[in-house]
């Protein structure tokens, strides 16, 4: 389970900062419980360096709980600290693309105008991102046929959870 986790993690991590989104902070939470506990050493070994495992102390009030999450949750916040995206389960398999899309949605909106955290290619960047999305859309969408011609939207709907 730890193997393909972090697999699939560092996957998407190269994956998106190749598309040029860099600077992005990866933390996994360790549950509390003793088995956990015990498998921290196998979850650190099994990411890379540029993701950080957050062991919490059996001691401490439970980040999950703090959070209102569960421990296979992602939470997905902004460059300024706010929560953009909680995802549950089905939605936080890594096998689908809505982390994905909830990374690079938080990182390419600007929620609050000009930013100081903002990086310097970061539109371009953005921009290519949201080209290559309408282009997928636009394979999937139905082609008109006969006397049945009107367009389908399949634009995706962006909604933000601020906490």
């Amino acid at each position: 389970c730890f193997f393909t986790f972090s697999t699939r993690l560092e996957d998407l991590r190269v994956k998106l900062e190749n598309e040029g989104l860099v600077n992005i902070s990866y933390v996994v939470v360790n549950h509390q419980g003793p088995y956990s506990q015990r498998k921290f050493h196998l979850l650190k070994e099994s990411v890379s360096d540029y993701i950080t495992v957050y062991q919490q102390d059996e001691q401490q009030v439970d980040v999950w709980t703090t959070l209102n999450g569960s421990k296979d949750d992602f939470l997905i916040y902004d460059r300024c600290g706010r929560l953009v995206y909680h995802l549950g389960l089905p939605y936080s398999f890594l096998s689908f693309q809505y982390v994905e899309e909830s990374i690079k949605i938080a990182y390419c909106e600007n929620m609050c105008g000009n930013c100081s955290y903002m990086e310097p290619d970061i539109d371009d960047v953005c921009e290519n991102i949201t080209k290559s999305a309408d282009e997928k859309l636009a394979e999937l969408e139905p082609k008109p046929t006969g006397q049945h011609s009107h367009q389908h939207n399949l634009r995706r709907h962006r909604h933000q959870h601020h906490h």
